[in-house]
C-alpha cells in the first residue's frame, strides 16, 4: 500500500502541470428539440465560435488497499482532437458555510491535469477499479466575461460493452445536459461567482441552472423563448 500511494504522490506532484484550484459550476437540463435554440441564444451571447465535444469520461474509484476513505477520478480522453488526449480530474469537496449556503453557484476544489495515454493502466496498477464509463458528445462555448467561462452542452452515451465508444447508445435521447464552469481561486472566487450567475441569467428563458445535485426540472416557458430564438434566427439575412 505505501508503495502505491508513494506511487501516487509522483504521479501528481511530478506530472501534473496545470492545477486548477478551484472552480464555480452551475447544471441544469434542457429538453433535445430546445438544443438548437440554445446555440443561437449562446453564439449571440458568447461571440465566439463552438467547439466540438466528444469526450470519453472514465469514473474510477479505490481499491480498500488505498486506505479507508474512498475517492474518485475521472479520466477524460478528448475523441474531438485531430490526435485524443488525456485529462485526469478530481473533484474535491465543495465550500461550505453560511456563504456557500446563499449563494447559487457551487465553489468546489479540483484537481485537473493532462496525462499521457497509459493513464489508465497507471491507475489500474494502484488498485483503482472502473466504476462505469460514459461518452459525452455536443458543444462548448469558452469565453470571457467578468470570469473565463466555459458553457457546455451534452448528451451522455453508454457503451453496452467495455470500452465500445462506437456502439454507444443515448442515455436519455430527449434530455441534453448544460453545465457553467469557470476557474477560480481561494482569493477571486467571489468575482468568480458573480460571474457566473450574471451570465446564467441570460439563459433563464430556456433552463433553470443551479447547484449540481440540485435538479429544478425543464422551464415552462422553453418551448415559447425557443421558438422566438429560432423565428428572429431565421429572419436574419445571411
Amino acid at each position: 500500500m505505501l508503495k502505491n500511494l508513494e506511487l501516487l504522490d509522483d504521479f501528481f506532484f511530478s506530472h501534473i502541470k496545470d492545477i486548477v484550484e478551484m472552480e464555480c459550476v452551475v447544471q441544469g437540463i434542457i429538453e433535445t428539440q430546445h438544443v438548437n435554440a440554445l446555440e443561437i441564444l449562446l453564439h449571440g451571447l458568447c461571440g465566439v465560435p463552438k467547439e466540438q465535444v466528444r469526450v470519453h469520461e472514465l469514473c474510477l474509484k479505490s481499491g480498500p488497499n488505498l486506505g479507508v476513505v474512498p475517492s474518485e477520478v475521472r479520466l477524460l480522453c478528448d475523441l474531438a482532437q485531430p490526435t485524443p488526449s488525456w485529462t485526469v480530474r478530481h473533484v474535491g469537496g465543495a465550500m461550505r458555510g453560511s456563504g456557500a449556503d446563499q449563494i447559487s453557484v457551487l465553489v468546489r476544489t479540483v484537481v485537473e491535469s493532462k496525462v499521457s495515454n497509459n493513464v489508465l493502466r497507471f491507475f489500474y496498477g494502484l488498485g483503482y477499479k472502473l466504476d462505469h464509463e460514459i461518452l459525452k458528445v455536443g458543444f462548448a462555448f469558452t469565453f470571457h466575461r467578468g470570469a473565463q467561462i466555459i458553457v457546455t452542452v451534452t448528451s451522455a452515451h453508454k457503451m453496452p460493452k467495455l470500452h465500445a465508444i462506437e456502439e454507444a447508445l443515448p442515455i436519455t435521447p430527449n434530455i441534453h445536459m448544460v453545465e457553467i464552469t469557470a476557474p477560480a481561486t481561494a482569493e477571486n472566487y467571489n468575482e468568480v461567482v458573480a460571474a457566473v450567475s450574471a451570465f446564467s441569467e441570460y439563459l433563464a428563458p430556456l433552463l433553470h441552472l443551479s447547484k449540481p445535485g440540485v435538479s429544478a426540472g425543464i422551464v415552462a416557458t422553453a418551448a415559447a423563448a425557443a421558438a422566438s430564438l429560432m423565428s428572429s434566427s431565421a429572419s436574419k439575412p445571411l
